[in-house]
């Protein structure tokens, strides 16, 4: 479509198509709205307490003997302490192998914690049975960064938004084939019936991420915890994902934690962000105030590593 020096074609691209993508991407990058302070006064949604996940690695005779116990850990949580208010956005920022990850799947008990509390809606869910920890999942979802392959591709796509419903006994089948219709119909894949026949590796990137959207939406959770979920996304279809997940969290009256690696994506959607190190939030803080005024040296090099395109037209010149 168009080829060119990177800033001229960032700066002055000439192609219809290439203006969309740079419209999508300064898009995202624009300023986020302020956070309301009536928001961080209801009692948390989640709280997290000294939240710890650590693993132990396995060694061979000669390190049993001569490395210390502290050497063979890895801290992948690490008294960590976090509360999530509801209705906000949170995001969770951090390099890759920072721990974000594992905590959100420490969080919904997938992996069971070390040491630590992890109470939602009021409840301390490392306690519970696992009968209890089903219940509760209900109100907790999870949406993943590779859609392909959180799907199984043995079942159609309606069956697949479906299940949820089946596990937790929410509907018979053919309610729950009309929900899932709804929900095809609501996260913009029309016709439903159309899409409801189809397999995953029938579907683009996008669609399938919309499919993983509303399979963890049909049980109505409270809480939708979010993976870099557009980060596998081209910049135009990543700005309509984000749109999307902002129109449902209205609709649904929903919390997200949502973990990204990318600063503009949290800072165009996220109302505060906590910055995670080495197992450990080093800040906290409205989005607003980490993005003009980084306090953690942490904090600091990572804006200054991330792009931002509006400035090149400052930069070009």
């Amino acid at each position: 479509m168009e080829t060119g020096g990177a800033i001229e074609v960032l700066t002055q691209p000439q192609h219809p198509y290439t203006q969309s993508l740079l419209q999508a991407a300064l898009h995202i990058q624009a300023p986020p709205p302020s956070l309301p302070n009536s928001l961080l006064t209801k009692p948390p949604l989640l709280r997290l307490q000294h939240l710890q996940q650590h693993y132990i690695l396995e060694e061979n005779l000669f390190s049993r003997f001569f490395s210390k116990p502290q050497d063979r850990t890895i801290k992948a949580v690490d008294d960590l302490d976090l509360d999530l208010y509801p209705g906000e956005i949170l995001g969770l920022v951090g390099e890759s192998g920072c721990g974000k990850s594992t905590l959100s799947r420490t969080i919904l008990q997938l992996i069971r914690p070390t040491a630590g509390k992890v109470e939602f809606l009021g409840q301390e869910l490392t306690t519970l049975s696992r009968q209890g920890l089903q219940q509760q999942r209900r109100q907790m979802q999870m949406v993943f960064q590779d859609p392909h392959a959180c799907l199984n591709p043995l079942m159609t796509v309606g069956e697949s938004i479906a299940d949820p419903l089946l596990i937790h006994g929410l509907a018979t089948a053919t309610a729950a084939k009309a929900q899932t219709c709804a929900m095809l119909a609501r996260v913009g894949l029309t016709p439903p019936a159309e899409f409801y026949d189809r397999y995953p590796k029938d579907l683009s990137g996008g669609q399938q991420q919309r499919v993983a959207i509303a399979r963890a939406l049909i049980t109505r959770p409270k809480l939708l915890i979010c993976d870099e979920p557009v980060s596998m996304l081209d910049a135009s279809i990543q700005a309509q994902v984000l749109e999307l997940m902002l129109e449902l969290k209205e609709e649904f009256d929903l919390t997200y934690l949502f973990i990204t690696h990318d600063l503009w994506v949290a800072r165009f959607l996220c109302d505060r962000i906590a910055v995670m190190n080495a197992g450990k939030i080093v800040e906290l803080g409205k989005t607003e105030t980490i993005f003009a005024q980084p306090q953690h040296p942490y904090t600091q090099s990572l804006l200054r590593a991330a792009p931002l395109l509006s400035r090149l037209s400052s930069t070009s010149g």
